[in-house]
């Protein structure tokens, strides 16, 4: 009978170990050959292609997996052919951005792109731009007439009934009396400009949505998409004028922390489709944080529409004798007739067509700037347009 007992080395070749039992697999390097081992007690054999794991924790993708990846974002210059082979064409793309499919490119712009932006519309789009244009300032210019032909005739009248022999009664009773009709016809018709402005404004931010994505410009597709927003509108249009003109009579500063904060609330209500409360909201809302950005801009715009003014004017002004007084000091005062007041009205429609919505479409590309600096519009601007670049995303 075979004893079993004995020492550890003296065991039968029979009796597994736990050294001998378990496969071990050989050292690297130390060239031993491992003996074929039956099928059940070697370890599974790793598929083709499979790499060790990264002792750092990484592990390597199987072969063929960088072909299915996404492409990578990159936006410093135009991808290897090989790679994309899905988007042969890529019209309208620019390195600096993600394209420019209408009148600004889709990505933060400077002073100088936003000022060119929105002479690039009007450029491109002049029918309805300058239509619209053309519009305020004819009602803006009859407006104005007006209100210059009744203070001229009071001024007259006032310079009659107060004369020499006038108590101090009677002049003061003249002088208010004048003041208030002037009042009188004043406030309507500014109330009148503010809503047309307004309105105006509004149009013009719903062509600057379409022509930002190079699409159709049309009068009645502007008009459609202002129309269900008219009332709204024109309460924005109402609050902003009376709330900053309040301010600048009262301290100036509280009248240019509204008009700069609030400044973007008729394109915010026309382009999101938001109501009354949330267009003053969403303004702030963009502005904050930029203040002194969107200020310079909005002044540089209002210097340049002044500018534009004075220069168009200047020749109809000469025309009607209003600087006969400063050409000729020793000239008698005369008060312009109809006339002259007819071709004054002429200078303020040539150049009000051109200035006013110059200065309404800049304060759109400010908000679509704003959105495209905070919330990364451009993205969806351009994917609106249809371009659809590699490296957008």
């Amino acid at each position: 009978m075979t004893e079993t007992g004995g020492a550890p080395g003296e065991e039968g070749a029979d009796t597994p170990t736990p050294s001998r039992g378990i496969p071990q697999a050989p050292t690297p390097g130390s060239g031993e050959v491992r003996p074929p081992e039956s099928h059940d007690q070697s370890p599974p054999t790793p598929p083709t292609g499979w790499q060790a794991p990264d002792p750092r924790g990484a592990q390597s993708p199987p072969p063929g997996w960088q072909q299915q990846a996404p492409p990578p974002m990159s936006y410093g210059g135009p991808p290897p052919q090989q790679q994309y082979a899905p988007y042969p064409q890529q019209r309208g793309f620019s390195p600096h951005g993600l394209g420019k499919p209408g009148v600004i490119a889709l990505r933060p712009l400077n002073v100088g792109d936003i000022l060119d932006g929105s002479i690039t519309a009007i450029r491109r789009y002049p029918l309805v731009v300058l239509g619209i244009g053309a519009v305020m300032a004819v009602i803006s210019a009859a407006l104005s007439f007006l209100i210059q032909r009744f203070l001229y005739n009071d001024l007259a009248d006032l310079t009659t009934n107060i004369g020499p022999g006038s108590t101090e009664a009677e002049a003061r009773d003249a002088l208010f009396g004048t003041f208030g009709d002037l009042v009188i016809i004043a406030l309507p018709t500014a109330l009148l400009t503010t809503l047309l402005l307004t309105v105006v404004n509004g149009l013009l931010a719903a062509v600057m949505g379409r022509a930002a994505l190079g699409r159709e410009v049309s009068f009645s597709l502007a008009w459609a998409e202002v129309r269900p927003r008219l009332l709204p509108l024109l309460g924005v249009g109402l609050v902003y004028s009376i709330v900053t003109t309040i301010g600048l009579m009262l301290c100036i500063v509280p009248g240019v922390v509204a008009y700069v904060f609030w400044a973007l609330a008729s394109a915010a209500l026309v382009l999101e489709h938001g109501t009354f409360k949330q267009a003053f909201s969403r303004s702030v809302r963009l502005v904050k944080g930029s203040f002194w950005r969107v200020f310079g801009i909005l002044l540089l715009a209002g210097i340049i529409e002044y500018l534009f003014n004075s220069i168009i004017q200047v020749p109809f002004s000469l025309g009607s004798g209003a600087f006969s007084q400063v050409l000729n000091p020793s000239a008698q005062p005369a008060v312009p007739g109809t006339g002259e007041l007819l071709l004054q009205g002429v200078g303020q429609i040539i150049s009000g067509t051109i200035a006013t919505p110059f200065v309404a479409l800049v304060t759109v590309i400010i908000y679509l700037d704003q959105r495209m600096r905070r919330e990364g519009m451009d993205i969806e601007l351009a994917r609106a347009a249809g371009v659809t670049p590699p490296q957008a995303w």
